[in-house]
């Protein structure tokens, strides 16, 4: 028994011995034959006519995640031997990093790759070339904090690249510019980038309830960073509502922005003191869509707006309250709740923050001075002040216009029928093709600019759809370039327009009377110019309709007949088009306005009325003082009054009103002598 167990132990101990001293072989460094041949740079091969480099650069590849865990085979497994033939597959993450394949497939970006499309980023566009990817951690890494924006742009800030999808580079060139993108471009590393909003390998649309920037998420998306907003944020009245599932209520992005979110204090940031109530509240409580869902009142930003808050906001102030002021920033509650800052308990402490010592007395009214009124003294009183002076402006400013009215209309009847106005300015033809032009051009002006601004109170007067106005208007256009085309056919072939086209040519004289006229009326001089039949001003005038008619008659058939247009060239053509139209529509009329209306009208010398336009007619004296170069019709109309005086005189019914015709043209007239 003994013996057997002596063998046993000396078998046993010959064993342990023997394996003792055998050696593990060392593994063989697969890598290092691979890369005999593939370190060189030059080393490539030939697909579909282009050269596509095998070259893996060796200390890139040893410094990587995979060329320190492992060699070349243990993923190009089907490799066997040297010459590769048959060619070695692709090799696929999915075998190593399936978690993170499965939630790219989900992705857009996935989706797209499975439809075909081949510029949509793969694993390679982000962490690079798998023989050199290094961890997230590492600096050099794509897909480091510091990288993401640099390597989503590659691809998202490409205008070409994105616009080829359908897409737009904007959001990324906004991201660059907001308060987010500048701190990760002066190196911080908390700053959000790309994938903290929208996830790394799972990106899904905003459409999609599970993606991290859809409306219902985003607070949790934020609050990554700003986890203590968010939790006051979710309190509010916006935060209860959006837990509710409330669409209408605003998220973070709603107020902040999106990609191109800046700071509070950047006058160009939405959340800026100065642009709330006219931009970013205003979006919500501007309008009735509250009203007519939730029963919250309307027009808080106009209301606010002119209340002496706004006013002085509109002015430029720096410290006068705004929204966040009284409401709150996050912690937005109505009045009805006691947390408020605007309930009537807070109501001191809010104001005093800008108001030092104000009491209760101080915080009773409205701040938001047009709301609907209440049964308050205050509110009473406001609507007392209200009805008492709009009364008070529309009795008092109709009356006046009223009696403006009957005294203008007394002097210009009286002018009208004055028998001195003998000289005949416009024949009857002249005065209907003025007509006409006098008619559709304010037609033109009226309609035109309706059209333009359909929500304008010229708009609303006309009481017309848009349809009924385009149709008068081009009524009037047709009208106009009747006109027109009529009074070319005056110049050339009746007397009268052939003298009228004559006189009408710029000739020097007309630069000399123009600083004769300004030196006199600045009194550098004491002579008056004289002028011909049409002065410097009126040939301008003349010269400047002529213009302005062939550039609106142009213009304004390309956008009549714009689909004829748009076959002989290109769509822009009709937007420079509409754009010359409407400019010189505005030249025209401010023109008009400044420049005829004062000859016509608000002229001391012509004052109520010149009537020329309506008979004709002008008188001898009028005529004299402004044309007494035009001798051959001052000449005449001296000789007309004498004899209409002495004819007075024979019948005993002179007009003692009437003052004696000037002695010789040329000379200043009584009116300027007195």
């Amino acid at each position: 028994m003994r013996s057997a167990k002596c063998v046993f132990l000396s078998v046993l101990l010959l064993v342990t011995i023997a394996g003792a001293a055998k050696k593990p072989a060392a593994p063989v460094d697969k890598s290092a034959e691979c890369l005999a041949c593939h370190n060189d740079a030059t080393l490539a091969k030939d697909v579909d006519g282009k050269p596509v480099s095998l070259h893996v650069d060796e200390a890139k590849f040893k410094a990587s995640i995979h060329g320190s865990m492992f060699a070349c085979t243990d993923c190009h497994k089907d490799v066997k031997g040297f010459p590769h033939d048959p060619a070695p597959a692709k090799v696929s993450c999915e075998t190593c990093h399936a978690d993170q394949v499965a939630a790219y497939k989900t992705s857009v970006h996935g989706q797209a790759s499975a439809s075909g499309n081949k510029q949509v980023a793969t694993c390679l566009s982000c962490h690079g070339s798998p023989h050199e990817v290094v961890t997230a951690g590492d600096p050099a890494s794509s897909v480091s904090h510091q990288n993401i924006p640099k390597t989503c742009g590659s691809c998202h800030g490409q205008k070409f690249v994105m616009e080829s999808n359908g897409q737009s580079a904007a959001p990324f060139l906004s991201y660059e510019e907001s308060v987010h993108g500048k701190a990760v471009s002066a190196g911080s590393e908390k700053a959000a980038v790309c994938t903290d909003c929208h996830g790394s390998h799972e990106i899904l649309t905003a459409a999609n309830p599970k993606s991290k920037i859809f409306k219902f998420n985003v607070p949790n998306t934020c609050a990554q960073c700003h986890d203590k907003v968010k939790t006051e944020f979710m309190g509010s009245i916006h935060g209860q509502a959006i837990a509710k599932g409330v669409s209408s209520a605003p998220v973070c992005t709603d107020c902040h922005g999106i990609h191109g979110i800046k700071s509070h204090i950047d006058p160009n940031s939405s959340v800026a003191a100065q642009n709330l109530a006219r931009t970013t509240c205003a979006k919500c409580h501007e309008g009735v869509r509250l009203t007519q869902d939730f029963g919250i009142e309307g027009g808080r930003a106009s209301s606010y707006l002119a209340s002496y808050h706004g006013l002085a906001s509109k002015l430029g102030s720096n410290v006068v309250a705004n929204c966040a002021s009284c409401h709150g920033v996050h912690n937005i509650l109505p009045s009805s709740d006691p947390k408020s800052t605007i309930s009537q308990a807070n109501l001191i402490a809010t104001c005093g923050k800008c108001h030092p010592g104000a009491n209760q007395n101080f915080t009773k009214g409205k701040v938001h001075v047009n709301a609907p009124l209440s049964a308050d003294i205050g509110s009473k009183a406001m609507q007392f002040v209200r009805r008492f002076y709009m009364l008070m402006i529309f009795g008092t400013i109709g009356f006046m216009l009223l009696h403006n009215f009957i005294v203008w209309r007394k002097k210009a009847a009286k002018a009208l029928k004055d028998p001195r106005r003998i000289v005949v300015r416009m024949n009857k033809e002249q005065r209907i093709q003025h007509f006409l032009l006098l008619t559709s051009f304010i037609t033109l002006v009226i309609t035109g600019f309706a059209l333009k601004y359909p929500d304008s109170w010229i708009a609303v007067m006309l009481r017309v759809n848009e349809h009924v106005r385009g149709i008068v208007h081009r009524v009037a256009a047709c009208v106009m370039v009747a006109v027109s085309l009529y009074h070319v056919y005056y110049l050339a072939a009746k007397k009268d327009g052939r003298r009228l086209a004559l006189d009408m040519l710029p000739e020097p004289k007309d630069a000399t009377d123009l600083v004769g006229t300004l030196m006199y009326y600045l009194g550098y001089s004491d002579k008056k110019p004289q002028y011909k039949r049409f002065t410097y001003a009126e040939k301008m005038e003349y010269l400047a309709l002529v213009w302005g008619t062939l550039v609106m008659v142009t213009t304004g058939l390309m956008l009549w007949f714009k689909t004829g247009i748009g076959e002989l060239g290109p769509r822009w053509w009709l937007d420079v088009a509409t754009a010359v139209h409407f400019y010189e529509a505005v030249l025209a009329t401010l023109a008009i306005i400044v420049w005829h209306f004062y000859g016509v009208i608000f002229d001391p010398d012509t004052y109520p009325m010149n009537w020329a336009w309506y008979d004709g007619k002008m008188s001898v004296e009028h005529y004299s003082h402004e044309h007494g170069f035009d001798k051959e019709t001052v000449l005449k109309a001296v000789g007309d009054e004498a004899r209409f005086q002495a004819d007075a005189e024979r019948s005993g019914e002179k007009n003692e009103e009437a003052e004696p015709a000037l002695a010789a043209p040329g000379n200043n007239s009584k009116r300027e002598q007195k």
